[in-house]
């Protein structure tokens, strides 16, 4: 890197094993989160996938996104969320408990909205099913 060019998100979240940590915690949130386990396909997918296998998945994806040297290897969000029928709702209470993971490991203002750009920037992928009858 060349001393005028701004260093990557990745580098300025500390790199993989900073990011490992904060995705852990959000894992541990996101499997356990009775706002998204509601939903029976989201629960069923939780328990489906090893914790250990969906935080590898997720810290690959989040250190390619940021810049890092690691290439998602994963399907693509559309594919791994096509059936979960997940709401606005659920959107809502996975980015709560991302904002949560991010503020107990205190990442600071500016990367915290970049880690959030880049998520919002799936949510099209995701948010795909319309309301359950039975609600969120």
């Amino acid at each position: 890197m060349r001393p005028d060019q701004p260093s990557s998100l990745y580098d300025r979240l500390g790199g993989v094993y900073n990011i490992a940590v904060v995705v852990d915690d959000l894992i541990d949130r996101v499997v356990t989160d009775h706002r998204l386990n509601k939903n029976p396909a989201v629960h069923e997918a939780h328990h489906r996938v090893s914790a250990q296998g969906f935080k590898y998945l997720v810290t690959e994806m989040v250190c390619w996104a940021a810049g890092g040297p690691q290439r998602y290897s994963g399907r693509s969000m559309t594919d791994s969320h096509r059936n979960l029928g997940i709401t606005a709702d659920e959107w809502t209470a996975f980015m709560d408990d991302l904002d949560r993971s991010l503020a107990k490991y205190h990442v600071p203002t500016a990367e915290t909205a970049e880690v959030v750009a880049i998520v919002e920037g799936t949510r099209d992928d995701i948010v795909l099913g319309p309301p359950r009858p039975d609600g969120p």
